[in-house]
């Protein structure tokens, strides 16, 4: 069992902690949570610091409790956002909490004795709680003064905050009081823009149960020039494979800077002090190697998708970046194959039109209507030049004959100098 905030504390994961949290952590097995809106079917990279502060609080020995927000996420929090959120219709947020349901069963153990994980939602103790009812027993315990003092409303308040999402701060604290009462929970940890409204609950407790609980939050993750972490050129990187591809989502995490790098290990694998240390020491050793991106890419690909993923992964990294890649071309799937050249102009042609096809020449020109060359002497030179391979095989003979295996039964993938690829796909 280890020391959950001497853990946090050397992985860089604490930016602010109640007084009396390592007491109550240190006295006894302790319940704590972390709420996650299901405003999509996925979560996102940026969701995974907080999973990890979970993670890490159950090897610790303790308890943690994952709350999917039914009835929060009906109203968004305003905490970090410039502008009202959409409203999300109940069939909706139930798709994306079944969806965010799976993704963290891959990270918290759900049956492990006294200590085993829990998911809860706050729509089942919301849904049948009237308006009225509301007010009198919640809303009378925080003042206004105290809701518009935090960060969260004020930043807000200048540009509009509606009353439906300032009054999220108030569910959010009755969310804690509610899993205080009936759970026994102590703790609620979140992101450190989550601070105002995680105080909330503390403060809600205090005054309506006379209770003690306590709050922690971590940094939000930023790159090292201080933007934002978390997204790619496309947008959030999910955890979804259907959202964002194993490949694509090994190839962000490899492409990190090598200053990002060492804070990511320590946040977001298991790895110990010692093996990180040792990766850094490597890493500066031979840095065009990326010992420390390869490392991270590995473990979080891994326990996000599966082994055999990020094998599909690594493999299908070697295709672009190797001259003879012809055995991992053919044995990566078609999923795989076109998110690797996702975006590549693509030819549809015919099984017939193919059989029917005298030469590569040909192919390449008049059978692809003029996407790969315009001609079949540009087809020929370029050829002749060494420039043209075929499902990474280099054709040496523009009169060669089109006897290639295609892959996944329906794909020759053509690569014209060092960088431009396009696919012909056989119907």
């Amino acid at each position: 069992m280890k020391d959950f905030l001497n853990e946090l504390e050397w992985r860089g994961m604490i930016h602010d902690m109640m007084p009396g949290t390592e007491e109550q952590l240190l006295k006894e097995m302790t319940s704590a949570y972390i709420g996650f809106d299901p405003t999509a079917t996925s979560l996102h990279i940026g969701n995974l610091a907080t999973i990890m502060l979970l993670k890490q609080l159950q090897l610790a020995g303790h308890k943690p409790i994952a709350l999917v927000g039914g009835a929060t996420g009906m109203i968004g929090d305003p905490s970090g956002k410039s502008e009202e959120r959409n409203l999300l219709s109940e069939e909706v947020l139930r798709a994306n909490q079944e969806g965010i349901r799976k993704q963290l069963s891959k990270f918290l153990d759900f049956d492990c004795g006294e200590n085993s994980a829990e998911i809860v939602n706050n729509y089942d103790w919301f849904k049948n709680f009237g308006f009225l009812e509301f007010l009198r027993d919640a809303g009378k315990h925080i003042t206004v003064n105290y809701m518009t003092a935090k960060d969260s409303v004020k930043k807000r308040l200048e540009t509009g905050l509606s009353f439906t999402e300032f009054s999220y701060q108030l569910l959010q604290g009755y969310d804690f009081y509610h899993l205080y009462q009936h759970n026994g929970v102590k703790l609620q940890m979140g992101g450190s823009d989550q601070w105002g409204n995680i105080t909330t609950g503390t403060e809600f407790i205090r005054r309506k149960a006379g209770g003690e609980a306590y709050a922690l939050t971590t940094p939000l993750i930023t790159k090292s020039d201080g933007t934002k972490f978390g997204k790619s050129e496309g947008g959030n990187v999910w955890l979804d494979p259907e959202m964002t591809s194993p490949y694509h989502f090994y190839q962000f995490w490899l492409n990190v800077s090598d200053e990002d790098a060492p804070k990511l290990l320590r946040v977001f694998t298991l790895l110990d002090k010692n093996t990180i240390e040792k990766l850094e020491v490597d890493h500066k050793e031979a840095p065009h190697l990326r010992i420390m991106q390869q490392a991270l890419a590995k473990d979080i690909t891994i326990r996000v998708h599966s082994e055999e993923d990020y094998e599909m992964a690594v493999k299908a990294s070697k295709i672009l970046f190797s001259k003879s890649a012809t055995e991992e071309l053919a044995t990566i799937d078609e999923k795989t194959l076109l998110a690797v050249f996702e975006g590549v102009p693509m030819v549809d042609i015919s099984k017939d039109v193919l059989e029917q096809t005298a030469n590569v020449t040909e192919l390449l020109s008049e059978k692809s209507q003029g996407t790969i060359f315009k001609s079949k002497g540009e087809s020929r030179k370029m050829i002749k030049g060494g420039g043209v391979s075929i499902n990474k095989s280099k054709i040496t003979d523009s009169e060669a004959p089109v006897d290639f295996e295609l892959l996944q039964g329906k794909y020759l993938l053509v690569q014209k100098g060092k960088k431009n690829y396009f696919l012909i796909k056989v119907n």
